[in-house]
């Protein structure tokens, strides 16, 4: 990743609905050289999906559950798989410490919360969670200010 895939992914964090065209013209570059670096960026998962950018809330889901789940590790993949089958189920990361993995869910209401968690209790392998309700959204996920300070060194 260069500066001109920076300015580009800066821009399109600005204005995520602009077009190469446009792009193009903001940033001074050929309307080619941008639209072979947006699909560069794609191929190599830079630009993630669209879906990251669809907010919960607003589809019937304002609970943010987070679950620090303990896993029998000879079953972690089997454990993942079946938590991909959970549709609330919306993110997993594998952490180092005490939990063996953070699962990110949403859901409608505590009713809906206690159904998602006997879910994931379910799942074969999983030997245990501890469930935090998201309160709320202090700093939204961002990278911008990463690639400004890339950019400025």
């Amino acid at each position: 990743m260069d500066d001109t895939d920076r300015r580009i992914l800066l821009a399109m964090t600005e204005n995520p609905r602009t077009t190469i065209v446009a792009l193009a013209e903001r940033l001074g570059l050929s309307r080619n050289t941008v639209q072979s670096r947006v699909a560069a960026l794609e191929a190599s998962s830079a630009l993630q999906g669209y879906d990251r950018r669809l907010h919960a809330a607003s589809l019937g889901y304002p609970l943010t559950v987070f679950m620090v789940t303990q896993v029998d590790q000879p079953h972690l993949e089997h454990v993942i798989a079946q938590l991909r089958e959970i549709p609330e189920v919306v993110q997993v990361h594998g952490l180092s410490g005490q939990g063996d993995i953070l699962v990110r869910c949403v859901c409608r209401d505590t009713d809906d919360l206690y159904r998602v968690s006997k879910l994931v209790l379910g799942c074969d392998g999983v030997i245990r969670t501890d469930t935090s309700l998201a309160m709320g959204e202090l700093i939204p996920f961002r990278l911008a200010p990463v690639l400004e300070r890339d950019l400025e060194r």
